[in-house]
Parts: C-alpha cells; structure tokens; sequence
C-alpha cells in the first residue's frame, strides 16, 4: 500500500452497474477489483487506505476510506551513454552526454556517475512533482475497469470492450466531486440505480458516506456477508418455526447470496408422497437445480418443507411461494418418474449393457473397465482380507451400472448414491450396497473416506485403474490441465490406503496394474512416473497434516516400497528422535559418510582387506548395528531402530579422525568405501538423513 501523504486523504467511490452477473464470477471479481485498485493506485504513486470492495448481480462497487489529494513526488534515475564517451581528457562533457543531457531536460552539470554492471555511466536524476490526485483519476478509475477480467466475458453492441454483461452504468465519486471519464460511450456520473424492479429509477449520490444506506433504502443489500447473514437467519428461523432445522450447504448459501440484491427467504412445501423418493434425490433436485434450501427434523429425516430466497418485498411471499412449489412439484415428478423407471430392471441386468459405453477410446467400454478393476480388486483382497473379496468382486461387478439409469443421467452428481438405493431395493448385500456409494469417496482433501473395506477396496481398485490406465499412454496431468482428475484420485488413493492401515506398497499395485504393458522398459519408466506423482500426493498430505517439510522430504523415498501407514509411524519416531541429545553428533556423522561414497556400484566388502584398527572396528560394529537396525525396521518399532542406529556415530567419527579413506592403494581404497557405502544403504532404511539439518 503507498502511505497518506501529510495531507487529508478523500473517500472514494467507483461502482459499475451491469446486466446480471453470473453468481461464480463474483466472488473472484470481489478479490480481483480490491488487487487492481490497489495496484493501479501504487502505479500512479496515490497514498489510499481502507479498500473494500462489494458486489451483487447487478453491480460491482469499490469504497476506499482514504485516497491521497495529492500523488507522491517520485525520483528517478535515467542512465546515458557510458563514462568513457561522456567526458574528454580535460573532464569536459562531450557531445554524448550534452545530448544526453539535452534529452532528459537537465544541464550537463547535472550529470551524475553511476556503476552499473561492471562499467561505470552518467545518469540524470529526474525529480517529478505529483499532480492533484483527482486531475489523474479519471485514467486511474478507467483502468481499473477495463482491467478486471471474468471466467467468460462478452461484447454487446458495436464495441469492443469485453465484461461478464453488458455495462449500464458506472458512478465515480471522489470526496463530494464527481469522476468525469467514458468508456466506450458510456460517461461516469453520480447517479446510481436501486433494485431493478423494486426501486428502478435512477438516485444522486450527494455524499459517499450515505452511499450503501441509499442503497439500501432502494432495496439493494450491498454487502455480500450481511446479505449472507440475512439469508441464514431468515432460513434458520422460517425452518425452526416449521418443526426442523435447514439443510445450509455453504456453497450453496454463498451462490444464493450473489442471487439476489435483496434477499427476503420464504418457506414453501410440497406433498409427503415425494419424501418416499431417496432423500439425497430430493435435496440435489432442491439444491443444486433450483437453489432452494431443505429442511430436515432432529433425526436428519427430510421434511416435505424448504426455503427459497426471493429478490422482491415479503408482502410477495404469496407469489413467491406459489411459483416455487408449482416448480418444484414438476421437477420432484421427473425424478419420481425416472426412479420407478429405472426400478423396473435391477442393477444386476444392466452389467452387459455397459458394454454398450465407452470408457475411453483407448481403453474400451466401461464393461472392460469393470474387468480390469475386478482384477485389480482381486489382487488386493488377496494381499489384505481373501474373505472381502466375494463381495468386493460383487461390488466391483455393480459399481458402475447405475450410470446408465434415468436419475443418474439426469442428475449425475448421484452417481454411486443412487447405486447404494438401487441395489438395497434390489436385495443385494447391504456391505456392497454402500460401496457402491463409497467407491466415489473421498471426493476432496479433507473430505469424507470410506466406511468399510469393501468401499475403500472398491475405491481403491477404481482410482488405480484410471491412474495406471492413463498414463500408461501419457495423458498425465499439466501444470494447469487434469481432465481426468487424476490429482485427486491419487490423492483419494494415498489417504485410503494412510487411513485404513493397509499392508501394500505402492510399488506392487502399480506394478500389477501396469502388468500387461508389453514393453517392459516403457513399463517400468510408467510406473515411476506414477510412483513420484503418487509421492509428491503423499507428502502433502504429510505436511498438511502438521509434519514438518523438511522430515517428510527425508521420508517420501521409502513411500513406494514400504506400507503408507509405516510413513506415519516413522515420521513420529523420526520426530522425537531428533529432539533427542544424540541426534546433532550423529547427523554430523552419518552426512560425512554420505558424502564421501560414489553414486556407482561398489563390491561387497572384503574383511581380509581391513588392515587398520578403527576400521576394523567400525565393521564389527556396523554388523552388529545392522542385524539390529534390520530387525526393528521388520518388527516397525522404528525408535528403536533409529536408536540402534545411532550407536554407529562414534565409529564412524573415529575411522573419519584417523583413517585415510583414499587409500593409494585401489583395492584398500574401494573397500573402504564399500564399508561407508553399505552403512549408508542401511540408513536409508530409516529415513534419507541427507535431506536432514
């Protein structure tokens, strides 16, 4: 932020009144006209505090509490031709610098010397005095608006300018002056309008501090999280009144909010005979087709009740209320239509006829894809629990069939929940029924995993098929494309697999599920691609959760090879372990050994070839440590690992004080380095202590 001149600084005010704006572009356009202001505001050198910046449907507004009357002087320096070309042997300017200095309207006197690089040359100080702030607003005012961008903008008329809708008008108002500027034909004032149907007609605004309560006395809530609140409330006390409690989805709440100017909530119903329909049916129909709000009892029981927020005046809740049931009882009888229909044939009978829709080109049906994953299934029940796996084949044979349903293809944000009623009604397991509904979880970090086995087995043999599926033809995510979401299918995998405490390594399933890969060489170049995508998964989820980067970073080479759920126990004994008293020395210890060694391969160590005291030494106990180390690291009591490893520090220092490890001699000298070599291979059993301080 550019600091107040000593000088009082003046409120502003720069609203853009518009069509009606799509409710997700304004969120990101609130942040984006509070960084531009700001920016622009730097550029031209104009002290402000205070910027806030609002929006609704119709209209973007940005309030600053204090903008500088008068622009920051600014100083600069403008370099010329070098030293040697600017002066003669007496000292005297030379053309170069009188022309030079000629350019940039300062006598040659004025020149100065300044190093730059590694050559010295002449450069003016420029000093330029700030004009009166609201001589350059105007131009400030009309960049800021021509330099918000939206997810889709368009062009009306016969102009060029892009925005999310047609502008209608735009209000700029310093202090009590109005901002004069015009873009593409329409001119700034200080006038503004009120809501569009409640309070049409255009209103002067004679002063910036009674602009938002102007507003609101023409039915336009500025302020998105009054309007929020406004929302809530109403919905909370209209739902209490009716016995129950709302259904706030925060999303939701957030999208209705940018709605409506002035948000009146009004409850409404609809006939019990709906509520026989599955409940998550109703609330999708509800909320993500026509932004109303449900209401449920104290059991979580769905009420025949909900809540619609109108953009009119209460004495018209009647109407409001009458339009929205008529709509919402059309909309509930095509879902009651599709789910009676799709209850006609069982999930069972519609196994084959996915074999009538593509997965993908490359990859065949959505049949071939359940043959895959059954595969894929098969292999990890046999790892984990061999009882899952009759019915985890079940559930893999079912998942995918009720994306050809009426509801699913209706409402796709139901895919597996409708699976889950379906196959209930169908007299299938109840277990493979959720699963059907958890072979989609979790859907976001952070978000709900699977309950069972049989789920998180069932969502695990999905996502490991579509990720090993492709990229083993490249279609890996970008820096900005994941069209297949393969990010968040990783991660789904790695937190399954952390919560759950499964016994597998990311190494076998991979490998199983890229087996049929014909070029073994292509294969393998596959599967460690996906192992470091996998990875880079694991450790944010490791530092999200609180461990400290720089150990997770020494940790995440062992997540291919070794069980996840090891990761988290080796993480807390590293943790502790680097608290204790020994850790400074031995990491000192364990660091010269590492960067001694050679990348390349060395042959096993030869004890006829030890011939000095301390390295001898050393070797007798390295294999004691080792047998110790390795025995620990098997049992997973990895404290006491790292404590047994720990008691090489002190050999290691003494054959570092008193062995010269490159030996003239070849051969000694190879085997020393093998002795170091292999301590290091062990140590990385435990952690990578080279990432470590």
């Amino acid at each position: 932020m550019t600091e107040l001149n000593n000088m009082t600084g003046l409120p502003l005010l720069l609203e853009i009144g518009t069509e009606e704006i799509p409710a997700r572009f304004l969120t990101p356009a609130i942040a984006d006209l509070k960084a531009i202001a700001a920016s622009v505001l730097d550029e031209y050198r104009i002290g402000h505090q205070g910027i806030s910046a609002y929006a609704t449907p119709r209209r973007l507004a940005l309030l600053i509490s204090d903008v500088s009357t008068v622009q920051l002087d600014n100083k600069k320096e403008v370099f010329g031709p070098s030293r040697k070309i600017s002066f003669d042997d007496n000292g005297n300017p030379t053309k170069a610098a009188a022309g030079f200095a000629a350019s940039v309207g300062v006598e040659p006197s004025a020149l100065v010397i300044r190093q730059k690089g590694k050559a010295e040359y002449v450069a003016a100080v420029i000093e330029e005095k700030g004009s009166e702030t609201k001589a350059v607003l105007p131009e400030v005012l009309k960049k800021i608006v021509l330099s918000l961008r939206f997810p889709k903008s368009m062009r009306w008329g016969n102009g060029q300018l892009l925005f999310a809708r047609p502008i209608h008008w735009i209000a700029a108002i310093y202090g009590c002056d109005t901002v004069h500027f015009e873009i593409e034909g329409i001119k700034s004032s200080n006038v503004t309008r009120g809501h569009r149907f409640l309070a049409p007609a255009w209103f002067q605004v004679k002063e910036i501090a009674s602009y938002m309560n102007m507003l609101e006395n023409n039915f336009v809530v500025l302020d998105n999280d009054k309007r929020k609140g406004i929302i809530r409330d109403g919905i909370t006390s209209l739902a209490t009144a009716a016995g129950g409690r709302p259904v706030i989805d925060e999303g939701l709440l957030e999208t209705v909010s940018f709605l409506v100017e002035y948000p009146v909530p009004v409850l409404c119903g609809f006939s019990e005979e709906y509520l026989r329909l599955p409940k998550e049916l109703l609330i999708t129909v509800m909320k993500d087709h026509q932004k109303y709000f449900a209401v449920c009892d104290s059991n979580d029981n769905l009420l025949n009740k909900f809540v619609v927020i109108s953009n009119t005046r209460s004495d018209n809740a009647d109407t409001v209320r009458t339009g929205a049931e008529r709509v919402i009882r059309a909309r509930f009888d095509d879902a009651k239509f599709y789910f009676y229909e799709d209850r006609k044939k069982p999930l069972a009978g519609r196994v084959d006829d996915l074999k009538k829709v593509t997965f993908h080109d490359k990859f065949g049906s959505i049949y071939d894809k359940l043959e895959r994953m059954s595969s894929i299934a098969a292999f990890l029940a046999d790892r984990i629990d061999p009882a899952l796996k009759d019915r985890l084949l079940k559930a893999v044979r079912l998942s995918k069939t009720d994306l050809i349903t009426g509801v699913v293809r209706e409402f796709p944000e139901l895919q597996g929940i409708m699976g889950k009623y379906y196959a209930g009604l169908d007299g299938e397991d109840r277990v493979v029924a959720n699963a059907l509904e958890e072979q989609y979880l979790p859907s976001s970090f952070g978000g709900k995993l699977p309950g069972s086995d049989v789920g998180a087995l069932l969502s695990l043999s999905d996502k490991i098929d579509n990720l090993s599926s492709f990229f083993s033809i490249g279609l890996v995510p970008t820096g900005s494309e994941d069209p297949f979401a393969l990010r968040r299918q990783a991660m789904g995998t790695a937190l399954i697999i952390m919560d759950r405490g499964y016994s597998i390594t990311l190494d076998e399933v991979l490998q199983y599920s890229l087996r049929n890969m014909q070029d073994d060489i292509v294969r393998q170049k596959t599967c460690e691609n996906l192992i470091s995508f996998m990875e880079q998964r694991v450790e944010y989820i490791m530092t999200s959760s609180g461990h400290e980067p720089e150990l997770v970073k020494s940790l995440i080479s062992l997540a291919a090879k070794s069980p996840l759920r090891t990761i988290l126990t080796r993480a807390e004994a590293l943790r502790d372990f680097r608290q204790s008293g020994i850790f400074p020395v031995f990491i000192l210890a364990v660091k010269r050994v590492n960067n001694i060694i050679p990348k390349t391969s060395l042959p096993a160590v030869r004890p006829e070839l030890l011939t000095h005291e301390m390295e001898k030494a050393l070797y007798e106990a390295f294999g004691s440590v080792r047998e110790k180390v390795s025995g620990l690291v098997e049992q997973e009591k990895f404290s006491g690992a790292l404590n047994a490893f720990a008691e090489i520090t002190t050999p290691v220092n003494n054959f570092f004080d008193k062995v010269l490890v490159m030996d003239k001699d070849e051969g000694i000298r190879s085997n020393r380095l093998g002795l170091l070599k292999e301590i290091w291979t062990t140590a990385l059993m435990l952690t990578d202590f080279s990432k470590l301080q």
